[in-house]
């Protein structure tokens, strides 16, 4: 899994999304399903990984006179 951890955020979308194509062909045998899903949950963990990386950067912003404050996002 140290291949993943090295991909960009995007790079790891990608290959997410070639993996639920092939599964969701349905084409490939049994044995190579359970191998490309459990691919697919690594590669799913390491974008939640980065995503909540960065979603704790975002929790803090500087404010115009140098200070940090508290980021927070309305949900809509």
């Amino acid at each position: 899994m140290s291949e993943e951890k090295e991909l960009s955020f995007e790079e790891a979308m990608e290959k997410l999304e070639s993996i639920v194509e092939l599964l969701e062909d349905g084409e490939a045998p049994l044995e190579k399903a359970i191998a490309i899903y459990k691919e697919g949950m690594d590669l799913s963990r390491v974008c939640h990984k980065k995503l909540k990386s960065v979603e704790e950067q975002l929790t803090q912003i500087l404010r115009e006179d140098g200070e940090l404050a508290k980021f927070t996002a309305e949900e809509e």
